[in-house]
């Protein structure tokens, strides 16, 4: 029942960090720091990935009227049939035209980047810098007008250079993939809501890459107790996701994300001193 519990717990830190431009990994890891599950390396490696899927469905359940490509249209007669919105068709191939660096690059080098910045020193760092550029980036861009304020705006060199943005949260964990494609997508002149709504459709294909990746190398063979707990988290990390991404959709519309950046710089400051000072000493 203990491990249940834990698990429940990091399925609300999950639910929470992943769509707040947060860091998802910097919370994850302090929180493994304090809040272990009993588990084997390889389960836990899994299932902190696995249960974004949980906050994956949030997005699809929130959003599904405009990222499901189908629609029923009445036809003259009274019938109805079903047709392709070609509008949503071309959101989806900008989409996936913005997770071609990522995928690219993540694919050949997942390994090798989890093995040399999979540390405090790195998530400390990138949370803090990061932290900084989402005031600069306020500050630089008070007052002025957005120039894309609609996903029907998004051209394919602006989606591909917020991919290239996914690209630093892809290699340099404590980034924060949100993070960093809302701080490149306001760098291009892409609205708030815009730019936040784009890095959720985002993560779709890329969480469940990503998931897959995970369950491949893990196995599909899971003992009762292993099934219980990455359920546990998968739920409770859907239900905190729709809670966080209301709450991030409503913020935005009369705030900024400097308090988002005041926040990561203080975390990251934390987190390098916990491991320095405590951790280590």
């Amino acid at each position: 029942m203990i491990e249940l519990l834990k698990a429940f717990l990091f399925g609300i830190v999950e639910g929470i960090t992943e769509w707040l431009p947060i860091s998802s990994t910097g919370h994850m890891i302090l929180l493994n720091e304090f809040v272990k599950l009993d588990v084997s390396e390889a389960f836990y490696s899994m299932f902190e990935v696995v249960i974004q899927l949980g906050a994956i469905l949030a997005v699809v359940v929130l959003f599904w009227g405009q990222i499901f490509p189908f629609e029923r249209r009445k036809g003259r007669h009274g019938g109805a049939s079903i047709v392709l919105n070609m509008d949503t068709v071309k959101l989806w191939i900008k989409i996936l035209v913005a997770c071609v660096p990522a995928a690219i690059v993540g694919l050949k080098w997942n390994d090798l980047f989890e093995e040399l910045f999979y540390n405090y020193q790195t998530v400390s760092i990138a949370l803090i810098v990061f932290g900084a550029a989402f005031i600069l980036v306020e500050n630089a861009h008070k007052g002025k007008p957005a120039r894309i304020n609609a996903l029907t705006e998004l051209t394919y060199p602006t989606v591909f250079m917020i991919g290239m943005f996914q690209l630093i949260a892809a290699v340099f964990p404590g980034t924060s993939r949100s993070g960093a494609t809302i701080v490149g997508a306001l760098l291009l002149g892409v609205s708030r809501t815009v730019a936040a709504e784009f890095t959720f459709f985002l993560a779709i294909p890329v969480m469940f890459g990503a998931s897959f990746l995970k369950m491949v190398k893990f196995g599909f063979t899971y003992t009762g107790m292993e099934i219980a707990i990455l359920l546990t988290g998968l739920i409770v990390a859907f239900v905190v996701s729709v809670l966080a991404i209301k709450f991030l959709m409503g913020y935005i519309k009369k705030h900024d994300f400097k308090a988002f950046g005041y926040y990561r710089i203080i975390l990251g400051a934390l987190v390098l001193l916990y491991f320095l000072v405590f951790a280590n000493g």
